[in-house]
C-alpha cells in the first residue's frame, strides 16, 4: 500500500502528554499497529484503498464521522485544569456541483463519539434543534463550512468558525492564509485543493488559534485567534475526531493525515508525503495509437447505436444551467419513480388543481419524502417552478417544511419536500368537509400552544430575519404541517412573494383564501407582511376555537370567527369560544393570551396590528397590550366575507375571476386564484399553489 497509517501513542505520564499521528490511513489489519482498531468510523465515513479517510460521499442528507477510537484526558485530575492541546489535519472538500458546497465538516471534542440525536445538514452531524445551544452538551467544534445558513447567522458560504455547544459560531471567519509578506490571500474551502488546518490552545493564556494554508508550512499569523476559557467545556475524559454531513446538495470531505498532542505543538504535516486524490490521467502515445487502430470500429459502432443514443438523450432529464444556481438537489427522474413506486396511486397523499403529491421514500438514504408532481394540465409555467426552487430552496428555519429539491423531465415538474408523517393542523381541528370524517386524536393546549409559537418564529423569520422579505400570502391551518413530533411547519410557499428589505410591495391580484384574507387586500391588492399577520390572527383563533374561518352552516351571528369572538370577548365571555373538546383542560393564562394576540392580529386596520417580532414576544409570555375594539364602519359587516371581495372587482373582472376560483364553501374556504392572465403568481404568472392536500399525509 502506498500510505500506511503511522500511530504514536505515548503512555499517560506525569507531564500528561499524549500525542498520535496519522500520515493516512488503513482499514486493514496491521500486527505492529493493530490499525484497524486506531480510528472509529459511523456513518457514511470509509477508508479508501489509497489511504484517504472519505467522510461523506454524494448522497444527500447523510452523516460521517471519524475518531480516535478512546477518549483523551482534558483535564488535570488533581487540579481539575484544563490542558493545552494542539493538532493539524490535512483534508479536502469536493462538491457535487462545482461551486455549491454540501454542507461542510468540523473538528470536533465532545463526551461522544456517536453524537446520538445530531442532525446532517446546516448541524453537521453535532447537534439538532431541540439541543442547539444548551450548556449541558460539552461540544466544542471548529466547523469548515460551505454553505451559508441564515437561522446560524452563517457570515457567508466558505468560512471557518469556533463553535461551543451551538451551531452558531463565537466567531467565524472568510476562509483565508497570510502569505510570508503578511498579506491575506483568501481560500476557497470547496475548491477540491488540499488543505492544512492547525488548531492550538493555549490553557495558560486562554487562547485559541485556528490557521489554515494550502501548504506544509504553518503560517505565522493565525486566521483566528479567540480568547475562550474551555474548562466549562471540556470534561476529564473526551472524545477527539471529526464530523461531516450533507445536506440538499452534497460533498465529499476527505481526510489525508492528522496529528494531535496533548501539552504540546502537533507537527505539521507533510503534504507531499499523503496520500491525494488521483488526478486526470494524462495521454501517452500508446494510447493514441490505440485510438485510431480501432477508429474504424468506432464508427462502426456509433452508426450502429444512433437510433438508441438518440431515443435516451429524447427523454433524458432536462438540465438548464440555472439548476445549477439554485441550491437544492436534483434529482433524477428514475430515482423519483423508484421512490414512489412508480408513482403508483397507493402512495397518493394527496392532490389539488396543480398536481398530486406521493409519499417516497429515497433508495440510497431510505429518508421519506414527498413528492409534488406539478400535472401537465396545470397552467403552472416554468418561471414558477424556478421561483419556487430559488427562494424556497435557501429558507432554512426548523418551523418551515424544507425543500429537498427538484426534477424536471420533458413536461414533469417535481418538487421534493419533507415528508410530514402527522399531516396538516386543520385534520386535528376540523371534520373533513367532503368525507364527513371525524378529525384525527385530540390536540393539547400544550401542543396546539407549541405549534403556534413555532409558526410565529418562521413568520418572523420570513418578515425579518431573512436576506429578503418573504410574504406568504397563504397561511392558514391547512398550510400548517406537523412533523413526527408534532412540531408546526408552515408550507405551501406557491404564492410567495419576495422583496428587498426597505422596498414598498407591488400592486397585484388577490391571492389566498377567504377567511384568512386582510380586509385592505381587497381594496388595495397589496400583500405585506401586515396581511401575513392577519392570516395568523386567524390560525390562532382556529387553534384556540376549533372553528374555521368561516362556518357556512353556522348561526348568522357565528358565521366569521372573528366577528363571534369580538362579540363574545367584548362582553367578557372569552371563555366560551375555546375549543369544547378540550373539557376545560388548558392553561387560562395561555388560553387567554393566544386570544389576544389572535384579536390584535385579525385587527380590521392593518395599522393596529402587531408586528410578528411582538407576536413571538407576546407568545413567549411578553405584556400584550389592550385589544383596540374595530373601528365603528367595521362593527356589523364582516371584515372577511365575500362583500368585499365582490365589491373590489368591476363585475366583467369578477365573473372572470370567480370563473377560475375553487371555492370549497362548505369548508369555509375558497381559494382564489386565477389564471396567467391576471397575474397572481410570484413573477407573473399563475401560482403553484397546491392546497393542503398537496404535502399532507
Amino acid at each position: 500500500m502506498m500510505s500506511i497509517l503511522l500511530l504514536l501513542l505515548l503512555p499517560i505520564s506525569s507531564s500528561q502528554q499524549t500525542e498520535f499521528f496519522y500520515a493516512g490511513f488503513s482499514n486493514s489489519s496491521d500486527a505492529n499497529t493493530n490499525t484497524n482498531t486506531n480510528i472509529s468510523l459511523n456513518g457514511v465515513a470509509e477508508i479508501e484503498d489509497n489511504g484517504i479517510l472519505r467522510l461523506t460521499n454524494e448522497t444527500s442528507r447523510l452523516i460521517g464521522r471519524a475518531f480516535y477510537p478512546i477518549p483523551l484526558p482534558f483535564k488535570n485530575s488533581t487540579s481539575a485544569s484544563v490542558f493545552s492541546f494542539s493538532t493539524c489535519f490535512a483534508f479536502a472538500i469536493v462538491p457535487e456541483y462545482p461551486k455549491l458546497g454540501g454542507h461542510g465538516f468540523a473538528f470536533v471534542i465532545s463526551t461522544s463519539s456517536s453524537l446520538p440525536g445530531a442532525l446532517p445538514s446546516q448541524y453537521l452531524g453535532l447537534l439538532n434543534a431541540t439541543d442547539n445551544g444548551n450548556a449541558t452538551n460539552h461540544v466544542f467544534a471548529v466547523e469548515f463550512d460551505t454553505v451559508q445558513d441564515f437561522e446560524f447567522g452563517d457570515i457567508n458560504d466558505n468560512h471557518v468558525g469556533i463553535d461551543i455547544n451551538s451551531m452558531t459560531s463565537n466567531v467565524s471567519k472568510a476562509a483565508a492564509y497570510f502569505s510570508d509578506d503578511f498579506t491575506k490571500q483568501d481560500l476557497n474551502l470547496k475548491g477540491g485543493d488540499t488543505i492544512q488546518a492547525w488548531i492550538d490552545y493555549d490553557a495558560v493564556s486562554k487562547v485559541l488559534n485556528v490557521t489554515i494554508a494550502p501548504s506544509s508550512t504553518k503560517p505565522t499569523i493565525p486566521l483566528i485567534s479567540f480568547p475562550v476559557d474551555l474548562s466549562p467545556i471540556l470534561h476529564d475524559n473526551m472524545f477527539v475526531g471529526f464530523s461531516a454531513s450533507t445536506g440538499l446538495l452534497a460533498s465529499s470531505h476527505y481526510l489525508f493525515g492528522w496529528n494531535f498532542k496533548m501539552n504540546g505543538v502537533a507537527r505539521s504535516l507533510d503534504l507531499s508525503s499523503l496520500p491525494s486524490l488521483p488526478k486526470p490521467p494524462k495521454k501517452n502515445t500508446s494510447f493514441v495509437i490505440a485510438i485510431s487502430i480501432t477508429s474504424v470500429v468506432f464508427v462502426i459502432v456509433v452508426v450502429s447505436s444512433a437510433a438508441y443514443l438518440f431515443y435516451k438523450i429524447k427523454n433524458a432529464d432536462v438540465i438548464e444551467s440555472w439548476e445549477l444556481e439554485c441550491g437544492p438537489h436534483r434529482f433524477s427522474y428514475k430515482e423519483l419513480k423508484r421512490a414512489t413506486k412508480g408513482f403508483r396511486d397507493r402512495e397518493l397523499l394527496g392532490f389539488g388543481g396543480f398536481g398530486k403529491v406521493y409519499k417516497g421514500t429515497l433508495p440510497g438514504s431510505k429518508e421519506e419524502v414527498a413528492v409534488k408532481r406539478v400535472s401537465h394540465e396545470s397552467r403552472q409555467g416554468i418561471r414558477e417552478f424556478v421561483a419556487e426552487i430559488a427562494s424556497i430552496g435557501r429558507l432554512r428555519h426548523r418551523n418551515l417544511v424544507q425543500l429537498q429539491g427538484w426534477c424536471r423531465r420533458r413536461g414533469d415538474l417535481i418538487l421534493v419536500y419533507d415528508y410530514m408523517p402527522n399531516g396538516s393542523l386543520d385534520k386535528y381541528l376540523f371534520s373533513d368537509p367532503e368525507t364527513q370524517q371525524p378529525p384525527k386524536p385530540l390536540l393539547s393546549w400544550r401542543q396546539r400552544f407549541h405549534i403556534l409559537k413555532g409558526i410565529a418564529s418562521a413568520l418572523l423569520y420570513l418578515h425579518e430575519e431573512w436576506e429578503h422579505i418573504v410574504i406568504h400570502r397563504d397561511v392558514k391551518a391547512s398550510n400548517v404541517l406537523l412533523d413526527g413530533e408534532l412540531n408546526g411547519r408552515l408550507g405551501d410557499f406557491g404564492l410567495a412573494k419576495l422583496y428587498e428589505h426597505g422596498a414598498n410591495p407591488s400592486t397585484t391580484r388577490v391571492v389566498g383564501t377567504l377567511g384568512y384574507l386582510a380586509p385592505e387586500l381587497t381594496r388595495t391588492g397589496k400583500s405585506t407582511t401586515s396581511s401575513d399577520v392577519f392570516a395568523f390572527g386567524a390560525v390562532v383563533l382556529e387553534v384556540v376555537c376549533g372553528r374555521r374561518p368561516i362556518e357556512p352552516k353556522a348561526l348568522p351571528e357565528e358565521l366569521v370567527l372573528v366577528d363571534w369572538v369580538w362579540g363574545l370577548w367584548a362582553a367578557g365571555k372569552w371563555e366560551d369560544v375555546v375549543d369544547p373538546r378540550l373539557n376545560m383542560d388548558y392553561d387560562r393564562k395561555e388560553v387567554e393570551l393566544a386570544l389576544k394576540v389572535g384579536l390584535s392580529c385579525s385587527h380590521p386596520a392593518a395599522s393596529a396590528r402587531p408586528r410578528m417580532r411582538d407576536v413571538v414576544r407576546y407568545l413567549d409570555g411578553g405584556e400584550v397590550p389592550e385589544v383596540r375594539s374595530p373601528p365603528e364602519e367595521y362593527e356589523g359587516k364582516s371584515q372577511v366575507g365575500f362583500d368585499d371581495y365582490v365589491h373590489s372587482y368591476p363585475s366583467s373582472s369578477f365573473e372572470k375571476v370567480s370563473s377560475q376560483c375553487s371555492v370549497a364553501v362548505g369548508a369555509g374556504e375558497a381559494v382564489v386564484a386565477v389564471d396567467n392572465r391576471n397575474e397572481v403568481g410570484p413573477f407573473g404568472y399563475a401560482p403553484l399553489a397546491l392546497l393542503s392536500r398537496g404535502m399532507n399525509a
